[in-house]
C-alpha cells in the first residue's frame, strides 16, 4: 500500500513538472511571437516617421532593427539568468529612434522657420520695431507726390501708394498689442492722403 502511494505521489510530481515545463515553453513561444509582431508593427511606424529620402531608414535605426530580428531568429528556448539580450537591443533601438526623430524634427523646425523662397526675414526688438513703424508711417506721408521733403523717391501712382500702405500696416500689426498704435486710424490717415491726391483734385492745387 505504501509503495502504491509512493508511486502515485511520484507520478503526480512528474505530471506537475510536465505541466509547468509546457506552460513555461508556451509562455516563451508566445512572448517571442509577441515581440516579433511588435517589431513588425514598429517597423511600419518607423518607416512613416523617420524614413529618409529614397525610402531608407537612418543607419543606426536600420542596424538596430536588423540586429533585433537576427536575435529573435536565434533566440534560445531557455533564457539564462541576467539581463535579457532582447531588452538590451530594444534599448539600443529606442535610443536610435529617439535620435532619428529628434534630427528629423529639428530639420523640419529649421525649414519651417526659414523664410519662403524670395523672402527675407529679420529679427527686431520691440524698440526697433516701434522705431521702424514710426519711420515707415512718416516716410509714407513724405513720399506723397505733393510732399516736398523727399525728392529722390515718390509714389509712381495710386497702386504704388496702396501697396506701400499695406506694407506699413503689416509692420504696425507686428508690434505687440499693448505697444501697438491705432493701426486702423493710421491706415485710414494714409488712405485719405491717397484719396485726396488721386481723387479730389489736390494734385492740381499742388
Amino acid at each position: 500500500m505504501g509503495a502504491l502511494v509512493g508511486v502515485l505521489v511520484g507520478l503526480f510530481a512528474v505530471l506537475i513538472w510536465a505541466v509547468w515545463a509546457c506552460a513555461r515553453s508556451y509562455f516563451e513561444v508566445g512572448r517571442l511571437c509577441g515581440i516579433e509582431q511588435a517589431v513588425r508593427e514598429l517597423q511600419k511606424g518607423i518607416a512613416s516617421h523617420v524614413e529618409l529620402e529614397g525610402g531608407k531608414l537612418p543607419r543606426d535605426v536600420q542596424a538596430g532593427v536588423d540586429r533585433l530580428q537576427s536575435l529573435l531568429k536565434d533566440y534560445p528556448k531557455r533564457r539564462s539568468s541576467g539581463t535579457d539580450p532582447l531588452h538590451a537591443h530594444l534599448w539600443v533601438l529606442g535610443a536610435a529612434l529617439g535620435e532619428a526623430c529628434w534630427l528629423k524634427g529639428h530639420a523640419a523646425g529649421v525649414r519651417r522657420k526659414a523664410p519662403a523662397e524670395g523672402k527675407l526675414r529679420l529679427d527686431f526688438s520691440l524698440t526697433e520695431l516701434l522705431q521702424l513703424a514710426g519711420l515707415a508711417n512718416l516716410g509714407f506721408q513724405n513720399m506723397m507726390p505733393n510732399a516736398r521733403l523727399i525728392d529722390m523717391r515718390r509714389f509712381r501712382d495710386e497702386v504704388d501708394a496702396v501697396d506701400a500702405t499695406q506694407v506699413v500696416s503689416k509692420i504696425e500689426c507686428a508690434i505687440p498689442e499693448r505697444h501697438r498704435p491705432d493701426v486702423l486710424l493710421q491706415a485710414e490717415s494714409r488712405e485719405r492722403l491717397i484719396s485726396d491726391w488721386w481723387h479730389t483734385g489736390v494734385r492740381a492745387i499742388a
